[in-house]
């Protein structure tokens, strides 16, 4: 019978859906296991059901044993995965592309008008009791429509991004290493990187963490936008310098930051958590009932193909 390693409980019709096809080892909670007993559970299964902040490399492969063939990621992203050490085991590696678009969208747009118009220093103000009064110039943000959204990664997250911008007005523009199937759609302009950051309101970061986006922006590609621009991620925190936003930010180099992800989570870079103008939420993209089960449902398919030794839905590419 295949054993299913799940180290985490999963919501929806996907615990059923594993249970159909062979025997559950689940962890008993949702948030991450110790590295020992991350080990000691997947010892011996035949398909491992993942989340992101599980570190899948050669230890954990060892852990696994000869009988594993398939990790299937419960996350867009798979840079907690050794794709390399996979490929020499024969290790089929999938993810849940898709199904969550819509709603990490919706949050890195809840960033952008967050941060925009001051709405987490707001709360902060109403809550605190201190006594305020409306005036011209008290708590003023800035507009969306008539500005420029800058994408970095025009894919499906930032595409969807793109037409919540659309509806507000905005300009689209975009960075990626090739044309954007969307971006006809979205009348959206392509530029270089520095252009895009010098020339943008507002960017909003969608691309995966690969050696070559690890911190693609740092000091230098702040410095290059406008003193009244807002950054937003809801990527991977490694994408953005830390230390650096927190420094531009400080200074004033630009208006605001909206950020989901971090680079150490669920550490935070102190001088973030000092700021007014940085809006920080701890990494709920994908945070929705209906998103969630969705997701779990989509891997569950995968472990399951992969025990049935059919092509699963949404493999990820391996290395040679």
């Amino acid at each position: 019978m295949t054993t299913f390693a799940v180290t985490a409980a999963l919501p929806g019709r996907a615990p059923e859906m594993l249970t159909g096809a062979g025997e559950i080892r689940a962890a008993p909670g949702s948030g991450p296991l110790a590295r020992e007993q991350l080990l000691a559970l997947v010892e011996g299964a035949d398909v491992a059901v993942t989340m992101l902040y599980d570190r899948v490399d050669e230890e954990f492969l060892d852990a696994a044993g000869t009988n594993l063939r398939g990790v299937c990621n419960v996350a867009v992203g798979f840079d907690n995965i050794d794709l390399a050490a996979c490929a020499r085991r024969g290790i089929v590696v999938t993810n849940t592309p898709g199904v969550l678009d819509d709603a990490t969208a919706d949050l890195a747009f809840a960033l952008i008008l967050a941060a925009r118009r001051r709405l987490g220093e707001g709360e902060r103000l109403v809550r605190s009791g201190e006594r305020w009064q409306w005036g011209m110039g008290f708590m003023v943000g800035h507009d969306l429509r008539g500005g420029r959204l800058g994408i970095v990664g025009l894919g499906g997250i930032g595409a969807r991004v793109g037409a919540r911008g659309r509806g507000f007005g905005m300009e689209i523009a975009y960075f990626g290493r090739r044309e954007s199937p969307n971006a006809a759609e979205l009348e959206a302009t392509r530029l270089d990187l520095d252009e895009l950051l010098a020339s943008s309101d507002v960017v909003s970061l969608h691309t995966p963490l690969t050696p070559e986006t690890r911190h693609l922006i740092g000091a230098r590609e702040l410095g290059l936008m406008k003193p009244t621009a807002t950054l937003v991620n809801t990527a991977r925190g490694a994408v953005v310098d830390e230390a650096a936003l927190a420094e531009a930010l400080r200074e004033g180099r630009i208006a605001g930051a909206g950020l989901d992800v971090f680079e150490d989570e669920p550490n935070v870079h102190p001088g973030l958590l000092e700021l007014e103008n940085a809006v920080l939420v701890p990494h709920i993209g994908s945070a929705t009932v209906e998103t969630r089960a969705t997701m779990a449902e989509l891997a569950a398919r995968n472990a399951v193909a992969i025990a049935r030794g059919e092509a699963p839905p949404t493999p990820v590419p391996l290395p040679g």
